[in-house]
């Protein structure tokens, strides 16, 4: 967002001012009266805070182009969908939309050359140039330095971009934006270095991208603003707090309501819904409450339309617009793809993942009642504490009665519209141990699935199906295994969390020592140690895998 010019006419006066006013020979106090005075970054940040709630978010790109938008993605003018999506135009959108519609009967129209004419891709901020690693550097030095090529700052709108009071760190390669879930294992990374103002600054992001949108979506873009991601706000609220003091929950307790009243949202329209379930709220036949991923739109994703499109060019039998739903789920998982969602393991066109109950979604919601009723601890609100308190005891409740398969001696999803389990395992079955819900015998049975079934000589393997999805088997991913590593230690499994964490680093460093990077994921099963699969080629950067590496690095130290 510009600053307007009035604001910029204030800081020159100033400036002015000071220099007539404050003697000459006292430069030192001019400095510093300037430094006071004018403090254009949180001005910027005030204006784009004040100013994001009077703008009305723009819509998705697929919207306004319409034709167009369809036709660049359809024809693979780029080869990965996310480049078109977020591209910016040099003109309103509607006006290049027109053009096109009058251009493209042409015989000699070039639609390569008119988006090339048309849009330009943003560059950051400061302009980095290509980061090069030094081969020489340790492991935390490159980190270090990445979390600065990874910095960026965008205070104004652009193309698909939405503007954030606050700078950010992205997760890198074809993410430049600040994604949801990303963030906290990120914030991990970056509370080891004691960059607390980056991490202030990230959580204030997502508190502004709740006033705006009523939640958090899955990263600052507007093709995003139908969905979120697994909602780690709580966690990163705690994590705050414990470089700030207890107090953060209370500063924090209003979106902390805001991100449950998202994923609650509409209980009194279940009733008559099939299957009871409304959005992302699903009543259980006992009576109690759970949740499902979700999405409001029934459209292929913008930034994978091509891939979408094929999908349900191939599912002859099923309805498009529900398989788009299900793929759009699918997505709000941070998932996408993975067996766990198919009904056919091998088949992406058997997905239904919004007929899933997810362990890991609902461990999360439950850890933010309960960090909804520690904020109204603090307040000594005995009424509200206990409100919540009760919430999260029927959440953890119904994640034992309907998560907890005792066939397969693990926590899977349930399929609530068949009304049984999906007995498939996957590493999500670890998050009612991350969330200390599990008892001490489910966890020990947990403990031993981990260790025979799932954990590979790089690590651990997501799930137990190859197929060629990137949140399968032979991948390995950051996030899960931090989360692993946690669970484990909270019910004393530590040599088998310290085994996981050994073989991780190692996998982690070899690559590293060979391709001087750290990447999106890893095979664990062995080889080079890069993982594939998926809609796009392997990432580098890497967020979640730096700062969860520097995170587990530093336990050694």
């Amino acid at each position: 967002m510009k600053l307007p010019s009035s604001v910029t006419r204030s800081h020159r006066c100033l400036k002015l001012i000071l220099q007539l006013y404050v003697p000459t020979r006292h430069p030192i106090l001019r400095v510093s009266m300037i430094q006071k005075l004018i403090n254009k970054d949180k001005i910027k940040s005030s204006l784009v805070t004040t100013a994001g709630f009077l703008i009305r978010a723009k819509k998705s790109p697929d919207e306004v182009l319409g034709d167009l938008f369809a036709d660049v993605q359809k024809q693979r003018i780029y080869t990965d969908g996310k480049t078109f999506a977020d591209l910016v135009p040099n003109r309103r959108l509607k006006s290049i939309r027109q053009e096109y519609l009058m251009l493209r009967a042409d015989p000699s129209f070039d639609l390569r050359e008119f988006v090339t004419r048309h849009f330009y891709e943003l560059k950051t901020d400061k302009q980095r140039p290509v980061f090069e690693a030094n081969p020489n550097s340790k492991v935390t030095e490159h980190i270090h330095e990445l979390w600065h090529h990874l910095e960026r700052r965008n205070r104004r709108d652009k193309g698909s971009l939405i503007a954030l009071p606050y700078a950010y760190v992205v997760p890198g390669g074809r993410f430049n934006e600040q994604f949801y879930w990303d963030s906290y294992f990120i914030m991990l990374g970056l509370a080891s270095e004691e960059r607390w103002d980056m991490v202030e600054g990230m959580v204030k992001n997502f508190a502004y991208m709740m006033r705006k949108f009523g939640f958090i979506p899955t990263a600052n873009r507007t093709y995003f603003l139908s969905r979120s991601q697994p909602p780690f706000f709580s966690h990163m609220v705690r994590l705050l707090a414990r470089h700030k003091g207890k107090s953060v929950l209370i500063e924090y307790l209003p979106y902390l309501l805001q991100e449950y009243r998202f994923w609650m949202r509409g209980r009194t329209k279940l009733a008559k819904q099939e299957h009871r379930a409304y959005a992302r709220l699903v009543q259980m036949k006992n009576g109690t409450f759970l949740n499902r991923y979700y999405d409001n739109k029934m459209t292929p994703r913008p930034e994978s339309l091509h891939e979408d499109t094929e999908t349900a060019g191939e599912s002859v039998e099923r309805d498009a617009e529900r398989l788009y739903l299900h793929l759009r789920a699918g997505a709000e998982s941070g998932w996408d793809f993975s067996s766990r969602w198919f009904s056919d393991p091998k088949d992406i066109r058997t997905i239904h993942t919004a007929d899933i109950i997810p362990v890991d979604l609902n461990s999360l919601l439950y850890q933010l009642e309960v960090t909804i009723a520690d904020s109204y601890q603090l307040l000594k609100q005995p009424l509200l504490v206990r409100r919540f308190q009760k919430l999260a005891e029927k959440r953890a409740a119904s994640i034992n009665t309907y998560g907890w398969d005792e066939s397969k001696g693990f926590y899977t999803d349930y399929n609530f519209h068949h009304g049984q389990s999906m007995g498939q395992l996957t590493l999500a079955g670890v998050f009612p141990l991350f969330a200390h819900i599990a008892s001490s015998k489910q966890a020990a049975s947990v403990a031993r699935i981990i260790e025979k079934e799932f954990l590979k000589p790089g690590g651990l393997s997501t799930t137990l199906v190859d197929n060629s999805e990137q949140w399968d088997a032979p991948n390995g991913w950051a996030p899960l295994h931090y989360i692993t590593i946690q669970g484990l230690r909270a019910y004393g499994y530590h040599s088998l969390a310290n085994e996981i964490k050994k073989r991780w680093i190692a996998t982690n460093m070899k690559v590293y020592q060979t391709e001087h990077k750290l990447v999106e994921k890893y095979n664990v099963m062995g080889g080079r140690g890069l993982g594939g699969g998926g809609e796009y080629t392997l990432q580098d950067g890497f967020g979640w895998t730096n700062g969860v590496l520097e995170t587990l690095l530093a336990e050694s130290d």
